[in-house]
C-alpha cells in the first residue's frame, strides 16, 4: 500500500508537468506569429480569422498614437499599405498644414473602430482648430498574421476617396470693391467696359490693399499641383474652411462721371475704344470700348495712328530746326520718298505755313521733310520725349506703342503714322497729354505708391518753346482744321489733332482723334471710321465735356 501510494503520486506529478509543457507551448504559440520559431524551434504558425477584440482596440490605440505623435513610420507599419499610409500621413502634415493633431479612439464595433480629430491647421498667419470624426477597420495580415489597420484613404478623412489627398490652399484672390478716384463703387454691371479690368485690379491688388485671400483643406487629386485644376477636372471638395478672407476696397484714378460718358460715346458705334486721362499726372480717368471682350482694345489695341503721330514728328521737326509754326511749307497733291504719297482726297495747298499743314493734316508737306532728319529720329523722340516703347507700368496689361527706326518709304510713312508704328488709345492719349502738360507723364489706373512699382520716365521734356508751338498747332487744328467740328464748343484752352489710318484690305481707313480741354486728354479710334474728325472726334469730345 505504501509503494502503491509513491507510485500514484508520481504519476500525478508527471501529468501535471506535462500540462504546464502543453501550456507553455501553446502561450508561445499565441504570441507568436510573425514568423518566429516555437519551443522546440519549428517556425510559429500564422495566426488566421478575424483579429480578436484584444487585438483590434490594441492596434487601434497603438496607429492613433503614432499618428497623434508624429511617428509616420510608426503609424505606416501598423497598416497593411504602408507606402500609401506614408504618403498620406505625411501630406497630412505638410500639404494640409496639420501643425498637432488630437485623435481620440472611440468604442470599437466590431474590427471599426470610430475615432474623434482635432486638428489645429496653420497657413501663413491664418490658424484654425478643425474637428470631425472618422474611423478605421482593424484585419489581419495575410502575409504576417499580425493585426493591422486596413489603410484607405477615408482612414485621414472620411470625404476622401481614392486617388485624392488632403491640401491647405490659399483661395482666389479676394474680393475686391474699385472705387473711382471720389469714392464711388465701380461695377462692370454698370460699367461693362471695365469687366476686364476689374479682375486685374483684384489679381495684382487685392491683398496690398489690405484684402487677404480665403484659406481651405480641400480634397485634391494626388499629384495634382497647388491650385491646379483646367478643362475636365473635378472642382476640389473643400472640407474645412480655415479663414473666409477679408475683401478690399481699392481706390483707382478712374472716374465714374467720364467712365459713364467714355460707354455712352463709344456705344454709338459697332466698334470704337477711347482712353482720357489727367495730362499733368497721368491718372487715367475712363477707359471703354464698344466692344466687351476680355482684350481690352483701347489699352491694348496695336494699330497705326494715323496723322496722330503728327503730333511727335512735329516735335521732332521743330526741336531739329527743320521747321517752324509760320515758316512757308507747300503742301502738293503727292511727294515721292521711296514711294509716292499722297493726301486724304488728293487735296493741296502751295501757300501753305507748317501750323497750316498740321491743322490740315497734309502729308505730303510732312513727307517733304523726310530726307532732312537722320532715320532713328523719329523713334527717338517717340521714346525719349513721349515715353512711347518704355515699359509702363499702368496697374493692368497694357500695350506702350512702337516707333521703330526705318529707313527710305517706311521712314517717310512712319513720319504719317503708317509703316510699322503700333499705337493704342491710351498712346495716342498721353502724346496730346504729353503736349498739354509739357513733359511725359506715364498713364497709370492705381497710384504707384501702393505697390511701390517704379513708373516709366522719359529722359526729358519737351523743350518749352517747342511745348509752347504744338499746343499752337493743336489749339488752331481744333478751332479752325480738321478738328473744329468735333471741338466746337469745348472752349478756348483746347487742342487737337486728327487722324486717319489706311489699313490694307480695308475699304475705309481707321479714324483716330485725340484733343485735350485744360487738364484733361483723350483718344479715340473708330476702326474703319473713315476720317477722324467725324468718326472719332465726337467721341473724343463727349468724354472732354464730360470732364
Amino acid at each position: 500500500m505504501h509503494k502503491g501510494a509513491k507510485i500514484a503520486i508520481g504519476v500525478v506529478a508527471a501529468g501535471v508537468v506535462g500540462a504546464a509543457g502543453l501550456g507553455a507551448y501553446n502561450l508561445v504559440d499565441a504570441v507568436a506569429g510573425d514568423g518566429s520559431t516555437g519551443a522546440h524551434g519549428e517556425p510559429a504558425p500564422l495566426r488566421t480569422g478575424p483579429p480578436t477584440a484584444d487585438e483590434i482596440k490594441k492596434t487601434a490605440h497603438d496607429f492613433l498614437a503614432a499618428w497623434e505623435s508624429g511617428d509616420t513610420a510608426k503609424a505606416a507599419g501598423l497598416t497593411d499599405n504602408s507606402g500609401a499610409a506614408t504618403t498620406a500621413l505625411s501630406g497630412y502634415r505638410e500639404a494640409a498644414h496639420v501643425e498637432k493633431v488630437s485623435l481620440k479612439p472611440g468604442t470599437p464595433q466590431g474590427a471599426k473602430v470610430p475615432f474623434s480629430v482635432s486638428a489645429e491647421v496653420s497657413y501663413g498667419s491664418q490658424r484654425s482648430t478643425w474637428t470631425y470624426d472618422s474611423s478605421l477597420d482593424v484585419v489581419r495580415g495575410r502575409s504576417t498574421g499580425q493585426a493591422l489597420v486596413d489603410w484607405q484613404p477615408a482612414v485621414v478623412h472620411p470625404q476622401l476617396g481614392r486617388g485624392e489627398t488632403l491640401r491647405t490652399n490659399a483661395g482666389d484672390p479676394p474680393q475686391v470693391d474699385a472705387l473711382d478716384r471720389n469714392g464711388a463703387k465701380l461695377d462692370a454691371k454698370d460699367y461693362p467696359s471695365l469687366a476686364s479690368v476689374l479682375p486685374q485690379l483684384r489679381k495684382r491688388f487685392g491683398e496690398k490693399a489690405g484684402g487677404a485671400p480665403g484659406v481651405e483643406v480641400q480634397a485634391v487629386p494626388e499629384g495634382a499641383a497647388a491650385g491646379a485644376g483646367g478643362a475636365g477636372a473635378a472642382a476640389p471638395k473643400t472640407l474645412h474652411v480655415v479663414s473666409k478672407g477679408k475683401p478690399a476696397q481699392l481706390k483707382t484714378t478712374l472716374d465714374a462721371g467720364v467712365q459713364r460718358a467714355a460707354e455712352a460715346a463709344v456705344n454709338l458705334r459697332d466698334d470704337a475704344s477711347v482712353v482720357a486721362l489727367k495730362a499733368s499726372t497721368g491718372e487715367i480717368l475712363a477707359v471703354a470700348n464698344s466692344k466687351k471682350t476680355e482684350f481690352n482694345t483701347a489699352l491694348m489695341g496695336q494699330t497705326a495712328p494715323g496723322s496722330t503721330m503728327k503730333i511727335i514728328t512735329s516735335a521732332m521737326l521743330l526741336e531739329a530746326g527743320k521747321a517752324s509754326p509760320g515758316k512757308p511749307l507747300p503742301c502738293p497733291k503727292y511727294a515721292t520718298y521711296g514711294m509716292r504719297f499722297h493726301n486724304v482726297e488728293e487735296s493741296e495747298n502751295p501757300g501753305a505755313t507748317f501750323a497750316q499743314d498740321f491743322a490740315a493734316s497734309c502729308n505730303t508737306a510732312f513727307i517733304s521733310l523726310a530726307g532732312e532728319v537722320g532715320d532713328s529720329a523719329l523713334a527717338t523722340e517717340a521714346r525719349d520725349v513721349f515715353g512711347l516703347g518704355l515699359e509702363w507700368k499702368t496697374g493692368v496689361a497694357t500695350f506702350d506703342g512702337s516707333v521703330p527706326a526705318e529707313s527710305g518709304a517706311g521712314k517717310a510713312a512712319a513720319m504719317i503714322g503708317q509703316g510699322k508704328v503700333q499705337m493704342s488709345a491710351l498712346n495716342v492719349a498721353s502724346m496730346a497729354a504729353t503736349v498739354r502738360a509739357g513733359s511725359f507723364h506715364q498713364p497709370y489706373v492705381v497710384d504707384p505708391s501702393l505697390d511701390d512699382r517704379q513708373l516709366a520716365r522719359a529722359p526729358r521734356a519737351l523743350p518749352g518753346g517747342v511745348a509752347e508751338q504744338l499746343r499752337g498747332m493743336m489749339r488752331l487744328t481744333a478751332a479752325s482744321g480738321t478738328g473744329a467740328r468735333a471741338m466746337s464748343g469745348l472752349g478756348p484752352d483746347t487742342g487737337a489733332k486728327t487722324g486717319s489710318a489706311e489699313v490694307d484690305g480695308q475699304p475705309k481707313p481707321n479714324g483716330w482723334f485725340t484733343a485735350y480741354r485744360g487738364d484733361v486728354a483723350a483718344a479715340a479710334v473708330v476702326p474703319q471710321g473713315g476720317h477722324g474728325g467725324d468718326s472719332a472726334g465726337p467721341i473724343v469730345a463727349s468724354v472732354l465735356r464730360a470732364s
